[in-house]
């Protein structure tokens, strides 16, 4: 975040216009917003955020209505500020894109493929695909499910032999790179532990051996946490967040047992000692809101203060339009203005050097300082993969075993053409919708397969999301703004 100060008063435009050839100057494409009784600006699609003095903003706020010469703005603006501020200003402004000359090209986004040797950052492995839960709004089992698991040829559980495969094809892939990160997933993630453990003993000797880091993560829903098991997870330091929904009206609504049997009174024991033993690393809880549980302070509160989570994060139910849990339009401005509140939540934390865990806001702030602008929603099919229990490998864990998203084989190989088929044709620039939305750096369109569900195609834009995305984004922005002004120190912790 910046506001420079070049020296040079004597024109913005270095292209050798003179008297007889006024130029013109407009806006560019940006998102101005107000933070600690300050105007910023977040840059599209650089994504810088960009702090404005008085003569920045009274020249944004004169280019409102239209193009207009720069010396016409310097004249009705120097009464005010002095010709030399007014200038700084301009010249400042032409840097960092915020404005430009009406004769320049329009400003586009580069469909700029990655390199074909960019390296895996993080495998997700599916260790199996059964689960001892039924979840009524389940992706991977319920009425929106890609891969129907009771026809498909592949094992229920992954062999020890395709673990140790995907360890190789990990290291393999990720290049350069010192640490590789490997994810453990389901189903019930729990069901396979016995493969864990020798897979989690292999990872690290190959490690080892590559003179490399590697480390571990785990979802499960809590409710085969034996002893043994949070044992091995606290003396391995392994992540692990924990699928659950809430108190127990909340959680047992949709989170049951094949019987029907609510999960809240079985599972809740179990993630209590999992966070009284488990000290080794934070213990996160990833909920899915549906519309019978918009109640997001309440489920916030509840498992950070009363269950003991380090952080929470919240996503809605990835579903077709028109399932009875499905949120709605009325139910996404419910559902913004709770993240408000505890986004304001947040900052009072932040600004105090407290932790708070609303890991939706925390992991956007994070986006934001670092200036991330994606061509991509995620890292689906490049920085990231899922493999299946059969040794398929997958744009991500939720398209496992989908022979139409399928990119590879541990045992064989990736498919290049494939993958970079995929990627050229879900770059940002390809999505028209996303084109004038400045939004577009940190959303690039959204989920692949929340588009496959609502859409039935990964290439479109998440339009249904897009008001939303804008609102919360904003909200996140006005956040990091208070945030640098109030208490800098607190944004460090994003910059290693």
């Amino acid at each position: 975040m910046s506001a420079g100060t070049p020296t040079d008063t004597q024109g913005t435009t270095g292209n050798g216009a003179t008297a007889a050839d006024p130029v013109f100057l407009a806006q560019r494409e940006f998102h101005p917003f107000e933070a600690a009784g300050e105007t910023f600006l977040y840059l599209v699609p650089s994504a810088a955020v960009f702090y404005l003095d008085e003569p920045s903003v009274a020249v944004l706020q004169a280019l409102d209505t239209g193009a207009t010469s720069e010396d016409d703005l310097v004249t009705a603006l120097a009464p005010r500020f002095g010709e030399p501020a007014v200038r700084r200003s301009l010249a400042e402004l032409v840097r960092v894109q915020a404005i430009g000359l009406t004769s320049a090209p329009k400003q586009t986004f580069p469909r700029v493929l990655p390199q074909a040797d960019f390296p895996l950052t993080t495998m997700v492995l599916n260790v199996t695909n059964k689960c001892n839960l039924a979840c009524t709004y389940c992706y991977e089992y319920g009425e929106d499910k890609i891969v129907d698991t009771t026809c498909d040829p592949a094992p229920n559980y992954m062999s020890e032999e395709t673990a140790r495969k995907s360890v190789d094809f990990m290291f393999e892939q990720s290049g350069d790179l010192p640490v590789a990160h490997l994810a453990f997933f389901g189903g019930e993630t729990l069901l396979n532990f016995k493969v864990l453990e020798k897979t989690v003993a292999y990872a690290r000797e190959r490690a080892v051996e590559l003179g490399k880091d590697v480390d571990f993560s785990l979802t499960t829903n809590g409710t085969l946490l034996r002893d043994k098991v949070i044992d091995w997870l606290a003396e391995n330091r392994i992540g692990v967040t924990v699928s659950i929904d809430g108190p127990k009206e909340m959680q047992d609504k949709f989170r049951v047992f094949k019987n029907g049997m609510g999960s809240y009174d079985y599972a809740l024991p179990k993630i209590k000692r999992l966070l009284e033993r488990h000290r080794t690393r934070p213990i996160g809880a990833r909920v899915t809101l549906t519309r019978q549980t918009l109640d997001v302070p309440r489920i916030f509160h509840h498992l950070r203060d009363e269950v003991g989570f380090w952080e929470v994060g919240f996503a809605p139910v990835t579903t077709a339009d028109g399932r009875g849990y499905a949120i709605q339009d009325a139910g996404f401005d419910r559902m913004l203005g709770q993240f408000e509140e505890l986004a304001q939540e947040f900052l009072e934390f932040a600004v105090d050097d407290r932790h708070h865990g609303f890991s939706n806001v925390k992991d956007t702030i994070e986006e934001i300082h670092k200036g991330v602008s994606k061509a991509f929603p995620c890292g689906a099919g490049l920085g990231l993969m899922g493999v299946a229990t059969d040794g398929d490998v997958a744009l991500c864990h939720r398209f496992a075993g989908s022979d139409d998203h399928s990119i590879g084989s541990v045992h064989t190989g990736l498919d290049r053409k494939r993958q970079f088929e995929f990627l050229g044709h879900h770059h940002v620039a390809n999505k028209t919708d996303c084109n004038t939305c400045w939004a577009r750096p940190l959303c690039a369109g959204g989920c692949y397969h929340e588009a496959h569900v609502r859409y039935g195609d990964t290439g479109v834009a998440n339009l249904h999301y897009c008001d939303w995305i804008r609102s919360w984004t904003n909200t996140c922005l006005e956040v990091y703004g208070e945030i640098a002004v109030k208490n800098p120190g607190y944004l460090e912790q994003f910059e290693s």
